[in-house]
């Protein structure tokens, strides 16, 4: 059971120690306590402008602070402690845009992350926080709602403590766009990987412009890199752009059946050709490039546009993709809905993570509604296991399991 405590100086240097709830006061002395973060590499999220860096707040100088953009939704700041150590302690002292809800985490590798701390009732002010039996290589405060109405989040100090100053071991460093969303090109890289592996049971995303079957899910053939569907008009919509880009191509011949077919799982009028003919036409670069623009362009930017807006970071914008994938953007749209019942969006003032958990419980009961899609573990052993482990950036290395297979993308 955790215990919350504030230091508040009292006059002639006197210092008391407020205990908010969660359980029995117990005063812990720091006699042994040793300063593991001062000028430690640091990192943020976001910052206001340069005189705001992440260095500020780790720094000798108790006037200068972090602070991130204006705005709701999650923001962080992440120290380096240059390999594994034991962290016990960690004092902040907030300015005046401060963190209702946060965590104070450790970690290993800078990706997965554990909770020594939570809370959802900061006032600001000190906040110091003791008996955290933490350990990492890197410190992080990730804030996930703010206290106050407008700006952003802000930090004077953020100091960890440890037993001792001798690093426990060495580790490998996270690297890679950290803070970046899926508009970066590593990100969405990383986004099309995970899509392949429960799309395709690959990560290899490019070898799959020729991959087609039936799956007998009701949508007729499945084909390319996000499961095109001649039952589901993208399929329709595919060969269209690639007949206005390139008349009279190997598929063109097809395009009558497919809009007879559309709307059901028959091969009336397909085969016995077509898988042949898409085959075909799969060796062709501008066939590869209607495929990747009819996917940025029918679920891709549809759903980025819709995680942007709801103030999400890049594991958030994936899921919304992912959505958007197996179930169309009207699908995520009703499945955003439902999640919006029961949470608010980080752009509306609420939690990144507990919006995500209900965005994901409905994402699952979605798919529950469909025989072909009542497997639910590319959401349960992937999307949700980043969450549980806190990597809202998607930062490498990221590990997964999707129908049973385990999947592996190293740090950049």
């Amino acid at each position: 059971m955790r215990i919350r405590r504030r230091t508040l100086a009292l006059g002639g240097g006197i210092a008391v120690l407020l205990c908010v709830p969660l359980g029995i006061s117990v005063a812990a002395s720091a006699n042994n306590d040793v300063l593991i973060s001062r000028d430690r590499a640091a990192i943020a999220s976001s910052v206001r402008g340069a005189d705001w860096v992440a260095g500020k707040a780790t720094d000798a100088d108790s006037s200068s602070r972090w602070a991130s953009t204006d705005g709701p939704g999650t923001q962080w700041v992440r120290i380096d402690l240059g390999a594994v150590q034991a962290v016990d302690r960690v004092r902040m002292r907030w300015d005046q845009t401060y963190a209702k809800s946060y965590r104070v985490q450790t970690s290993l590798d800078g990706s997965n992350w554990n909770d020594v701390y939570v809370t959802r009732s900061g006032d600001g002010g000190t906040d110091d926080l003791k008996r955290l039996g933490g350990s990492g290589r890197y410190v992080r405060l990730l804030a996930t709602q703010r206290g106050r109405e407008r700006g952003g989040y802000s930090l004077f100090e953020i100091k960890a403590y440890g037993p001792r100053a001798t690093p426990l071991r060495a580790v490998t460093p996270a690297s890679g766009s950290l803070a970046a969303g899926l508009d970066d090109g590593r990100k969405k890289e990383t986004a099309l990987e995970l899509i392949a592996s429960a799309e395709n049971s690959t990560l290899s995303w490019r070898e799959q412009y020729a991959y087609i079957e039936d799956l007998g899910d009701g949508r007729g053939y499945t084909a390319g890199i996000v499961g095109f569907c001649s039952g589901t008009s993208d399929m329709l919509d595919v060969v269209n752009e690639y007949n206005r880009r390139k008349p009279g191509n190997v598929l063109s011949a097809y395009l009558p059946a497919l809009r007879t077919v559309d709307g059901s799982d028959s091969h009336a009028g397909l085969d016995p050709g077509f898988t042949a003919a898409w085959k075909e036409a799969a060796r062709d670069p501008i066939f590869q490039k209607v495929q990747e623009d009819e996917r940025d362009w029918m679920y891709f930017d549809p759903a980025m546009r819709m995680a942007r807006a709801d103030g999400l970071r890049a594991l958030g914008q994936f899921a919304y993709f992912d959505a958007a994938v197996m179930h169309g953007v009207s699908g995520l749209r009703g499945i955003r809905a439902e999640a919006l019942r029961e949470s608010k969006a980080p752009a509306l003032g609420g939690d990144e993570i507990t919006y995500l958990n209900a965005f994901l419980d409905a994402r699952t009961d979605e798919m529950r509604t469909e025989e072909a899609h009542r497997d639910t573990t590319r959401v349960d052993t992937a999307q949700r296991q980043f969450l549980r482990r806190s990597n809202l950036d998607l930062t490498g290395p990221l590990t997964w399991k999707v129908y049973g297979d385990s999947y592996r993308i190293a740090a950049d």
